[in-house]
């Protein structure tokens, strides 16, 4: 997740962003993580998209344990740490600048047994691929990542690196803007895509990309 600060204002729910920590309850635990939007941004704020896509991972029946996970854009942790309390291996990745942040909070809110399960690793997207394996992961997970049109290429290139025929990649996002619908046309013209859920309430889409035959859903 880019480190560009949105503009403060009364939307938004800007009171829940600038707080300094968040609460959660997913796979039968309590989550508190730290926020910190002055420092870090949009890097280290939960978003609603990460939210509506961990209930989705916790009640959509799909089987995350023993499971290789990746997550891109971590921000604050909140997926990587629900998948792996869901029993995957997960590689929680951000850019330099926010990993200490995130490690602080993934390291807070995994039982110790399961720490090893979790590995805080930085990766910007379309560098040092070389130091990801491509094509090792059944799933890759993001939320609310695609927002900034300068880093749609480099966000293709990285999931192209990283998907095998058999990967599942997991995107929830707001379609806010005519960009966001750029990215999907140009994720669709190297992935087969479906919308596999949309929540009302938060106004946020869950879809799912795989290597195949391309379908034409937008």
């Amino acid at each position: 997740m880019a480190l560009v600060p949105y503009e403060e204002g009364a939307g938004w729910g800007a009171r829940q962003l600038h707080s300094p920590s968040a609460t959660y309850r997913f796979a039968s635990h309590t989550i508190r993580l730290r926020q910190d939007w002055r420092r870090l941004g949009v890097a280290a704020v939960v978003w609603d998209a990460a939210v509506v896509l961990c209930a989705y991972l916790e009640t959509g029946g799909i089987d995350l344990g023993d499971r290789s996970v990746i997550e891109l854009g971590a921000g604050t942790g909140l997926l990587g740490i629900v998948a792996t309390l869901l029993g995957a291996r997960v590689t929680i990745t951000d850019r330099a600048a926010a990993l200490e942040f995130l490690e602080s909070n993934v390291q807070a809110n995994l039982p110790s047994e399961l720490r090893p399960r979790a590995v805080v690793k930085e990766l910007t997207w379309g560098k040092d691929l070389g130091n990801f394996p491509p094509g090792a992961f059944d799933f890759i997970l993001g939320a609310d990542i695609v927002y900034l049109e300068e880093t749609f290429a480099e966000l293709l290139q990285t999931l192209e690196h990283l998907c095998s025929e058999q990967t599942v990649i997991l995107l929830s996002c707001r379609i806010r803007y005519e960009r966001d619908h750029k990215f999907l046309k140009m994720l669709r013209g190297h992935f087969s895509v479906y919308e596999v859920h949309y929540d009302s309430s938060k106004d946020v889409h869950i879809y799912k990309a795989q290597r195949g035959s391309r379908k034409d859903d937008f």
